[in-house]
């Protein structure tokens, strides 16, 4: 997969369970108790990009090795500050991505440390590629755990296709609280595969998944309507994203497609329409 704006998608979640927030305690004053503070909504929305973030490079690590091993010429996500090592044993291929005491990646994110994957031949037109962290840090959090990923060259539609199964610990910079993340992520690569350049690549991003800190708080969400990427756009451009926190549910509604800042608030039967920047 080729880098997403995965910062604006982590923003949504701040903005939209600050607002979440707000509207429960106009429409009932009893769920004051609820834990919905900002601390928390803030930590949720990093953990959320941070997770992104990092699946992304690991998706896109797998692709370039398996891609440009067959001579198809593409803009890399890794710069020279990353150190990568491909090694083979009889089948079983692995890549150890090294990005040393700091590296800034082509997307603008900065990490450290390492990520090991490890995987085996084509099977039925599927990768399964095993992942670990290695003292990994991106954008100053410190992310351990691991996981699979199950790389389709062609799902039912003939697209590329990764699930990934997580379970990721993720500890903030100059904070007590730590989180982790356990779920499943599927996304489709839709349109511009084989292209040569992410400006025109379409990805369709559905799962759920759940979030649970060390201080108690706790958050599920589903993904109801497939959220759709555009690369060239900043912006989520389509799908429904619901969010549900001590038994109250919300929903996020990104659009119809077009690449714009917009977006609608759900809660209640009512909608709240705010501006993703």
């Amino acid at each position: 997969m080729k880098s997403i704006p995965f910062k604006i998608f982590g923003m949504f979640f701040t903005m939209a369970i600050l607002l979440f927030t707000s509207c429960i305690k106009e429409e009932n004053n009893t769920s004051e108790g609820v834990n919905f503070t900002s601390d928390n909504s803030t930590r949720a929305a990093k953990m959320d990009n941070v997770a992104e973030g990092t699946f992304n490079i690991m998706e896109q690590a797998f692709v370039e090795n398996e891609t440009g091993g067959r001579g198809i010429t593409q803009l890399s996500l890794f710069p020279q500050c990353t150190t990568i090592t491909i090694g083979t044993q009889g089948n079983v291929v692995t890549i150890l991505l090294d990005f040393g005491d700091s590296c800034t990646l082509n997307n603008g994110n900065v990490v450290s440390g390492s990520i090991f994957l490890e995987y085996g031949p084509l099977i039925s037109g599927t990768y399964t590629v095993n992942y670990t962290f290695q003292n990994f840090v991106f954008n100053g959090n410190n992310v351990g755990g691991g996981g699979t990923i199950l790389y389709e060259i062609a799902n039912q539609n003939g697209n590329p296709q990764s699930t990934v199964n997580e379970s990721l610990t993720i500890s903030f910079p100059n904070n007590a609280v730590t989180g982790t993340r356990n779920g499943t992520r599927i996304s489709e690569w839709v349109e511009g595969v084989g292209s040569g350049t992410w400006l025109d690549n379409v990805y369709h991003v559905t799962g759920n998944w759940q979030t649970q800190f060390s201080n108690g708080f706790e958050r599920s969400g589903k993904v109801t309507e497939a959220l759709v990427y555009k690369t060239a756009c900043p912006y989520l451009v389509a799908g429904r994203f619901e969010v549900t926190q001590d038994g109250l549910t919300a929903t996020i509604d990104f659009g119809d497609g077009e690449c714009d800042n917009k977006a609608v608030f759900i809660y209640n039967g009512q909608e709240y329409p705010f501006i993703m920047n």
